[in-house]
Protein backbone atom coordinates (compact mmCIF):
# COMPACT_ATOMS: atom_id res chain seq x y z
CA UNK A 1 0.00 0.00 0.00
CA UNK A 2 0.98 3.73 -0.78
CA UNK A 3 2.78 5.03 2.07
CA UNK A 4 0.73 8.44 3.61
CA UNK A 5 1.42 10.99 6.41
CA UNK A 6 -1.16 10.86 9.03
CA UNK A 7 -2.10 14.25 10.41
CA UNK A 8 -3.78 15.17 13.74
CA UNK A 9 -7.67 14.23 13.03
CA UNK A 10 -7.36 13.60 10.09
CA UNK A 11 -10.67 13.08 7.83
CA UNK A 12 -11.21 11.27 4.88
CA UNK A 13 -10.36 13.02 1.39
CA UNK A 14 -12.41 10.70 -0.69
CA UNK A 15 -14.91 9.48 1.55
CA UNK A 16 -18.69 9.52 0.46
CA UNK A 17 -20.97 12.38 1.03
CA UNK A 18 -22.86 11.35 4.24
CA UNK A 19 -25.95 13.08 2.77
CA UNK A 20 -26.95 14.23 -0.59
CA UNK A 21 -25.69 17.52 -2.31
CA UNK A 22 -28.64 20.34 -1.82
CA UNK A 23 -30.06 21.13 -5.55
CA UNK A 24 -28.68 24.25 -6.84
CA UNK A 25 -30.42 26.84 -8.17
CA UNK A 26 -30.89 27.48 -10.54
CA UNK A 27 -31.01 23.97 -12.14
CA UNK A 28 -28.16 23.18 -14.39
CA UNK A 29 -28.67 23.00 -17.78
CA UNK A 30 -29.07 19.79 -19.94
CA UNK A 31 -25.84 18.30 -20.66
CA UNK A 32 -24.05 18.59 -23.88
CA UNK A 33 -21.06 17.53 -25.54
CA UNK A 34 -19.78 21.16 -25.00
CA UNK A 35 -19.52 20.89 -21.12
CA UNK A 36 -16.22 21.31 -19.42
CA UNK A 37 -14.82 18.09 -18.31
CA UNK A 38 -12.49 20.02 -16.20
CA UNK A 39 -13.09 22.98 -14.10
CA UNK A 40 -11.54 26.49 -15.60
CA UNK A 41 -7.98 27.10 -14.52
CA UNK A 42 -8.28 29.57 -11.98
CA UNK A 43 -5.08 28.86 -9.95
CA UNK A 44 -1.32 29.97 -10.34
CA UNK A 45 0.55 30.08 -13.44
CA UNK A 46 3.71 28.22 -11.87
CA UNK A 47 4.24 24.87 -12.67
CA UNK A 48 1.75 21.75 -11.89
CA UNK A 49 4.62 19.89 -10.98
CA UNK A 50 8.23 20.99 -9.20
CA UNK A 51 10.65 18.06 -9.00
CA UNK A 52 14.30 18.22 -8.18
CA UNK A 53 16.75 15.05 -7.57
CA UNK A 54 13.60 12.50 -7.42
CA UNK A 55 15.18 9.04 -7.18
CA UNK A 56 14.16 5.96 -6.18
CA UNK A 57 15.59 2.88 -5.35
CA UNK A 58 14.13 -0.86 -5.26
CA UNK A 59 17.00 -2.92 -3.14
CA UNK A 60 20.30 -2.23 -5.69
CA UNK A 61 18.18 -1.45 -8.34
CA UNK A 62 17.91 2.36 -9.08
CA UNK A 63 15.15 2.83 -11.19
CA UNK A 64 14.55 6.85 -11.19
CA UNK A 65 18.01 8.55 -10.65
CA UNK A 66 18.03 12.11 -9.52
CA UNK A 67 14.94 13.31 -12.02
CA UNK A 68 14.26 17.34 -12.33
CA UNK A 69 11.11 17.90 -13.41
CA UNK A 70 8.96 21.55 -14.10
CA UNK A 71 5.73 21.23 -15.87
CA UNK A 72 4.28 24.21 -16.87
CA UNK A 73 0.27 24.51 -16.24
CA UNK A 74 -2.29 23.70 -19.41
CA UNK A 75 0.29 21.63 -21.49
CA UNK A 76 0.40 17.88 -22.17
CA UNK A 77 4.45 17.03 -21.11
CA UNK A 78 5.28 13.57 -22.16
CA UNK A 79 7.75 11.01 -20.86
CA UNK A 80 9.02 9.09 -24.18
CA UNK A 81 11.06 6.25 -23.60
CA UNK A 82 11.50 2.23 -23.54
CA UNK A 83 9.93 -0.55 -21.32
CA UNK A 84 11.69 -0.55 -17.85
CA UNK A 85 12.60 3.15 -18.28
CA UNK A 86 11.22 4.28 -15.41
CA UNK A 87 8.36 5.71 -16.38
CA UNK A 88 6.17 4.04 -14.66
CA UNK A 89 7.89 4.17 -11.43
CA UNK A 90 7.69 8.02 -11.69
CA UNK A 91 4.59 8.52 -12.28
CA UNK A 92 3.33 6.44 -9.14
CA UNK A 93 5.70 9.31 -7.91
CA UNK A 94 4.21 12.37 -9.05
CA UNK A 95 1.05 10.99 -7.58
CA UNK A 96 1.64 10.31 -3.88
CA UNK A 97 2.11 6.40 -4.40
CA UNK A 98 5.25 5.36 -4.30
CA UNK A 99 7.73 7.36 -1.94
CA UNK A 100 10.93 8.32 -3.50
CA UNK A 101 14.27 7.34 -2.04
CA UNK A 102 15.77 11.33 -2.07
CA UNK A 103 14.73 14.49 -3.27
CA UNK A 104 11.69 16.57 -3.59
CA UNK A 105 8.41 17.01 -4.89
CA UNK A 106 5.57 19.72 -5.45
CA UNK A 107 2.58 18.78 -7.26
CA UNK A 108 -0.09 21.49 -7.40
CA UNK A 109 1.41 23.13 -4.68
CA UNK A 110 1.11 20.20 -2.28
CA UNK A 111 4.51 18.73 -1.03
CA UNK A 112 5.06 15.24 -1.29
CA UNK A 113 4.70 12.16 0.28
CA UNK A 114 3.59 14.99 2.92
CA UNK A 115 0.66 16.07 1.15
CA UNK A 116 -0.28 12.64 -0.77
CA UNK A 117 -3.80 12.53 0.79
CA UNK A 118 -4.87 16.06 0.15
CA UNK A 119 -3.64 15.86 -3.61
CA UNK A 120 -5.72 12.69 -4.53
CA UNK A 121 -8.97 14.63 -4.97
CA UNK A 122 -7.11 16.64 -7.46
CA UNK A 123 -5.44 14.27 -9.47
CA UNK A 124 -6.61 11.79 -11.97
CA UNK A 125 -4.69 8.69 -13.19
CA UNK A 126 -5.51 6.45 -15.97
CA UNK A 127 -3.42 3.39 -15.46
CA UNK A 128 -1.25 1.71 -18.51
CA UNK A 129 -3.62 -1.68 -17.86
CA UNK A 130 -7.43 -1.40 -18.24
CA UNK A 131 -8.22 -1.52 -14.24
CA UNK A 132 -12.15 -0.21 -14.09
CA UNK A 133 -14.49 -3.78 -13.38
CA UNK A 134 -15.76 -6.13 -16.06
CA UNK A 135 -18.47 -7.21 -14.72
CA UNK A 136 -19.85 -4.46 -14.28
CA UNK A 137 -21.65 -1.29 -17.32
CA UNK A 138 -20.37 1.29 -18.76
CA UNK A 139 -22.87 3.21 -16.11
CA UNK A 140 -21.94 1.28 -12.88
CA UNK A 141 -18.09 2.00 -13.13
CA UNK A 142 -18.23 5.76 -13.20
CA UNK A 143 -20.73 5.99 -10.33
CA UNK A 144 -18.71 3.71 -8.62
CA UNK A 145 -15.66 5.98 -9.17
CA UNK A 146 -17.81 9.12 -8.53
CA UNK A 147 -18.87 7.51 -5.30
CA UNK A 148 -15.20 6.64 -4.36
CA UNK A 149 -14.62 10.54 -5.28
CA UNK A 150 -17.77 11.40 -2.32
CA UNK A 151 -19.67 13.17 -5.44
CA UNK A 152 -23.23 13.85 -4.37
CA UNK A 153 -26.68 11.50 -6.32
CA UNK A 154 -27.34 15.02 -8.76
CA UNK A 155 -23.89 16.04 -9.37
CA UNK A 156 -22.87 11.89 -10.22
CA UNK A 157 -25.86 12.18 -12.44
CA UNK A 158 -24.68 15.05 -14.46
CA UNK A 159 -21.06 13.98 -15.05
CA UNK A 160 -22.27 10.72 -16.04
CA UNK A 161 -24.12 12.22 -18.40
CA UNK A 162 -21.88 15.17 -19.68
CA UNK A 163 -18.82 12.04 -20.13
CA UNK A 164 -21.28 9.43 -21.80
CA UNK A 165 -22.18 11.81 -24.38
CA UNK A 166 -18.52 13.66 -24.97
CA UNK A 167 -17.15 9.61 -25.13
CA UNK A 168 -19.26 8.37 -27.24
CA UNK A 169 -20.58 5.82 -24.70
CA UNK A 170 -24.03 6.68 -24.24
CA UNK A 171 -25.41 3.75 -26.69
CA UNK A 172 -23.75 1.40 -24.56
CA UNK A 173 -24.16 2.50 -21.35
CA UNK A 174 -25.55 -0.64 -20.10
CA UNK A 175 -22.89 -2.74 -21.76
CA UNK A 176 -20.23 -4.74 -19.35
CA UNK A 177 -17.02 -3.09 -19.65
CA UNK A 178 -15.70 -6.79 -20.24
CA UNK A 179 -17.25 -6.91 -23.45
CA UNK A 180 -16.20 -3.37 -25.03
CA UNK A 181 -13.38 -3.25 -27.51
CA UNK A 182 -9.98 -1.82 -27.03
CA UNK A 183 -11.25 1.58 -28.11
CA UNK A 184 -13.74 2.04 -25.94
CA UNK A 185 -12.65 0.58 -22.71
CA UNK A 186 -9.64 3.44 -23.57
CA UNK A 187 -13.06 5.97 -24.01
CA UNK A 188 -14.40 4.68 -20.56
CA UNK A 189 -11.02 4.96 -18.57
CA UNK A 190 -10.63 8.15 -19.34
CA UNK A 191 -13.88 8.88 -18.37
CA UNK A 192 -13.37 7.53 -15.08
CA UNK A 193 -10.54 9.52 -14.87
CA UNK A 194 -11.85 12.73 -15.12
CA UNK A 195 -15.28 12.38 -13.14
CA UNK A 196 -14.16 14.37 -10.54
CA UNK A 197 -12.90 17.12 -12.89
CA UNK A 198 -9.67 17.10 -11.95
CA UNK A 199 -7.04 19.99 -12.36
CA UNK A 200 -4.06 17.44 -13.04
CA UNK A 201 -3.92 14.25 -15.19
CA UNK A 202 -1.62 11.39 -15.41
CA UNK A 203 -1.85 8.89 -18.25
CA UNK A 204 0.55 5.81 -18.07
CA UNK A 205 1.07 4.68 -22.02
CA UNK A 206 -3.07 5.41 -22.31
CA UNK A 207 -2.97 4.10 -25.96
CA UNK A 208 -0.92 0.80 -25.82
CA UNK A 209 -2.68 -2.07 -27.85
CA UNK A 210 -5.02 0.88 -29.30
CA UNK A 211 -5.54 0.98 -33.49
CA UNK A 212 -3.97 4.12 -35.01
CA UNK A 213 -7.44 5.82 -35.43
CA UNK A 214 -8.33 5.31 -31.74
CA UNK A 215 -4.91 6.65 -30.65
CA UNK A 216 -5.66 9.37 -32.74
CA UNK A 217 -8.88 10.11 -31.70
CA UNK A 218 -8.06 9.83 -28.10
CA UNK A 219 -5.25 12.70 -28.65
CA UNK A 220 -7.71 14.82 -30.08
CA UNK A 221 -9.47 14.37 -27.00
CA UNK A 222 -6.50 14.91 -24.87
CA UNK A 223 -6.12 19.13 -26.50
CA UNK A 224 -9.59 19.47 -25.73
CA UNK A 225 -9.34 18.86 -21.96
CA UNK A 226 -6.52 21.25 -22.18
CA UNK A 227 -8.54 23.56 -23.78
CA UNK A 228 -10.68 23.38 -20.37
CA UNK A 229 -8.01 23.95 -17.78
CA UNK A 230 -6.33 20.83 -17.68
CA UNK A 231 -2.68 19.64 -17.41
CA UNK A 232 -1.39 16.46 -18.27
CA UNK A 233 1.70 14.46 -18.09
CA UNK A 234 1.50 11.06 -20.13
CA UNK A 235 4.50 8.50 -20.94
CA UNK A 236 4.33 6.92 -24.26
CA UNK A 237 7.03 4.74 -26.37
CA UNK A 238 5.03 6.07 -29.48
CA UNK A 239 7.13 8.51 -31.44
CA UNK A 240 4.24 10.12 -33.06
CA UNK A 241 2.36 11.02 -29.96
CA UNK A 242 5.64 12.07 -28.05
CA UNK A 243 5.27 14.51 -31.51
CA UNK A 244 2.02 16.01 -30.44
CA UNK A 245 3.42 17.00 -26.79
CA UNK A 246 4.12 20.70 -25.49
CA UNK A 247 6.94 19.30 -23.92
CA UNK A 248 9.06 16.17 -24.05
CA UNK A 249 11.56 14.20 -21.88
CA UNK A 250 13.41 11.22 -23.33
CA UNK A 251 14.43 8.71 -20.41
CA UNK A 252 16.48 5.64 -20.88
CA UNK A 253 17.60 3.12 -17.57
CA UNK A 254 16.00 5.45 -15.02
CA UNK A 255 17.94 8.85 -16.43
CA UNK A 256 16.07 12.01 -17.90
CA UNK A 257 18.32 12.25 -21.24
CA UNK A 258 16.60 15.09 -22.87
CA UNK A 259 14.04 17.63 -22.05
CA UNK A 260 12.54 20.39 -24.26
CA UNK A 261 9.49 20.92 -27.18
CA UNK A 262 9.56 18.12 -29.72
CA UNK A 263 10.94 20.89 -32.40
CA UNK A 264 14.10 22.10 -29.82
CA UNK A 265 15.20 18.97 -29.31
CA UNK A 266 15.14 18.01 -33.26
CA UNK A 267 17.15 20.97 -33.90
CA UNK A 268 19.66 20.33 -31.24
CA UNK A 269 19.94 17.11 -31.93
CA UNK A 270 23.51 17.33 -32.53
CA UNK A 271 23.61 14.67 -35.86
CA UNK A 272 23.00 15.31 -39.63
CA UNK A 273 20.49 12.68 -41.03
CA UNK A 274 21.35 11.62 -44.57
CA UNK A 275 18.78 8.75 -46.69
CA UNK A 276 20.94 6.53 -48.71
CA UNK A 277 19.81 4.59 -51.60
CA UNK A 278 21.57 1.62 -52.60
CA UNK A 279 21.60 -1.66 -55.07
CA UNK A 280 22.62 -3.90 -51.59
CA UNK A 281 21.04 -1.95 -48.42
CA UNK A 282 22.28 -4.72 -46.02
CA UNK A 283 25.71 -5.08 -46.71
CA UNK A 284 25.96 -0.97 -47.27
CA UNK A 285 24.46 -0.97 -43.90
CA UNK A 286 26.83 -2.94 -41.87
CA UNK A 287 29.79 -0.89 -43.73
CA UNK A 288 28.39 2.42 -42.19
CA UNK A 289 27.51 1.38 -39.16
CA UNK A 290 31.46 0.34 -38.65
CA UNK A 291 32.71 3.75 -39.48
CA UNK A 292 33.39 5.78 -36.16
CA UNK A 293 31.57 9.45 -37.39
CA UNK A 294 28.04 7.47 -38.00
CA UNK A 295 25.78 7.21 -35.35
CA UNK A 296 23.71 5.15 -36.54
CA UNK A 297 22.20 3.17 -39.71
CA UNK A 298 18.84 2.03 -39.65
CA UNK A 299 16.93 0.68 -43.27
CA UNK A 300 13.57 1.78 -43.97
CA UNK A 301 12.02 0.25 -46.97
CA UNK A 302 14.21 1.12 -49.56
CA UNK A 303 16.79 3.58 -48.11
CA UNK A 304 19.01 3.50 -45.11
CA UNK A 305 18.60 6.29 -42.80
CA UNK A 306 21.65 7.59 -41.46
CA UNK A 307 23.16 9.73 -38.33
CA UNK A 308 26.09 11.29 -38.73
CA UNK A 309 28.26 13.46 -36.29
CA UNK A 310 27.55 17.18 -36.59
CA UNK A 311 31.60 17.89 -36.92
CA UNK A 312 30.81 16.34 -40.33
CA UNK A 313 30.48 19.56 -42.54
CA UNK A 314 28.86 17.70 -45.35
CA UNK A 315 27.61 14.72 -44.89
CA UNK A 316 26.67 14.16 -48.67
CA UNK A 317 30.60 14.62 -50.07
CA UNK A 318 31.91 12.74 -46.88
CA UNK A 319 29.72 9.64 -47.65
CA UNK A 320 30.24 9.36 -51.32
CA UNK A 321 34.59 9.78 -50.20
CA UNK A 322 34.28 6.36 -48.20
CA UNK A 323 35.02 3.53 -50.07
CA UNK A 324 31.86 1.64 -49.94
CA UNK A 325 30.79 -1.41 -51.91
CA UNK A 326 27.85 -1.54 -53.30
CA UNK A 327 27.99 2.53 -53.89
CA UNK A 328 25.45 4.63 -52.98
CA UNK A 329 23.29 5.69 -56.13
CA UNK A 330 21.29 8.32 -54.01
CA UNK A 331 21.81 10.68 -50.90
CA UNK A 332 19.53 13.28 -49.48
CA UNK A 333 19.62 15.54 -46.68
CA UNK A 334 16.40 14.63 -44.28
CA UNK A 335 14.50 16.31 -41.23
CA UNK A 336 15.46 15.01 -38.08
CA UNK A 337 12.79 12.57 -36.84
CA UNK A 338 12.14 11.95 -32.93
CA UNK A 339 13.48 8.36 -33.28
CA UNK A 340 16.61 10.42 -33.94
CA UNK A 341 16.58 12.39 -31.15
CA UNK A 342 15.97 9.61 -29.20
CA UNK A 343 19.03 7.45 -30.72
CA UNK A 344 21.47 10.40 -30.22
CA UNK A 345 20.19 11.23 -26.74
CA UNK A 346 20.25 7.45 -25.22
CA UNK A 347 23.08 6.04 -27.43
CA UNK A 348 21.15 3.12 -28.47
CA UNK A 349 21.90 2.63 -31.96
CA UNK A 350 22.83 -0.21 -34.60
CA UNK A 351 26.22 -0.48 -33.08
CA UNK A 352 25.01 -0.90 -29.36
CA UNK A 353 21.36 -1.88 -29.07
CA UNK A 354 19.86 -1.61 -26.03
CA UNK A 355 20.59 -4.76 -22.95
CA UNK A 356 17.40 -6.06 -21.23
CA UNK A 357 17.28 -4.07 -18.40
CA UNK A 358 15.79 -5.48 -14.69
CA UNK A 359 12.12 -4.30 -14.64
CA UNK A 360 12.43 -0.86 -12.76
CA UNK A 361 8.51 -1.51 -11.16
CA UNK A 362 8.67 -5.36 -10.10
CA UNK A 363 6.33 -3.98 -6.66
CA UNK A 364 9.18 -4.81 -3.88
CA UNK A 365 8.07 -2.05 -1.85
CA UNK A 366 6.15 -3.62 0.74
CA UNK A 367 4.40 0.21 1.15
CA UNK A 368 3.09 -0.42 -2.33
CA UNK A 369 -0.74 -2.20 -2.91
CA UNK A 370 -0.48 -3.62 -6.21
CA UNK A 371 -4.21 -4.66 -5.40
CA UNK A 372 -5.42 -1.19 -4.93
CA UNK A 373 -4.44 -0.10 -8.47
CA UNK A 374 -6.25 -3.20 -9.93
CA UNK A 375 -9.46 -2.40 -8.09
CA UNK A 376 -11.02 0.71 -9.49
CA UNK A 377 -7.96 2.22 -12.44
CA UNK A 378 -7.45 5.61 -10.42
CA UNK A 379 -4.49 4.45 -8.11
CA UNK A 380 -5.22 7.92 -7.02
CA UNK A 381 -8.65 6.70 -4.94
CA UNK A 382 -6.40 3.84 -3.57
CA UNK A 383 -7.57 3.04 0.16
CA UNK A 384 -11.15 4.85 -0.63
CA UNK A 385 -12.84 1.02 -1.06
CA UNK A 386 -11.73 0.29 2.56
CA UNK A 387 -13.44 3.70 3.39
CA UNK A 388 -16.47 2.97 2.30
CA UNK A 389 -16.55 -0.61 3.43
CA UNK A 390 -16.22 0.89 7.03
CA UNK A 391 -19.13 3.00 6.27
CA UNK A 392 -21.73 1.41 4.47
CA UNK A 393 -24.83 3.34 5.60
CA UNK A 394 -23.29 6.43 3.95
CA UNK A 395 -23.49 5.22 0.44
CA UNK A 396 -25.14 6.99 -2.38
CA UNK A 397 -27.59 4.79 -3.89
Amino acid sequence: MAERVTEPKPASLIKPASKPAPAPAPAPAPASSTAPLIKPATGPTGPVIEARGLTRRFGQLIAVDALDLSVAPRTIYGFLGPNGCGKTTTLRMLTGLLTPSAGSVTVLGHELPRDAERLKRRIGYMTQKFSLYDDLTVAENLRFVAEIYGLGRQVTRQRISELLSTYALEPMRHRRAGRMSGGQRQRLALAAATIHQPSLLFLDEPTSAVDPENRRDFWERLFDLIDTGASILVSTHYMDEAERCHRLAIMESGHKRADGSPTALMAAMGARVVEVEAPDLRALKQQLAALPEVISAAQLGSRLRVLVQERISDPLAWIKAQPLKPAPTALDLARPSLEDVFVTSTGITSKSPRQPSPDPDPDPDPNHNASAESATGIETAAGAITEIKQHPGERQP
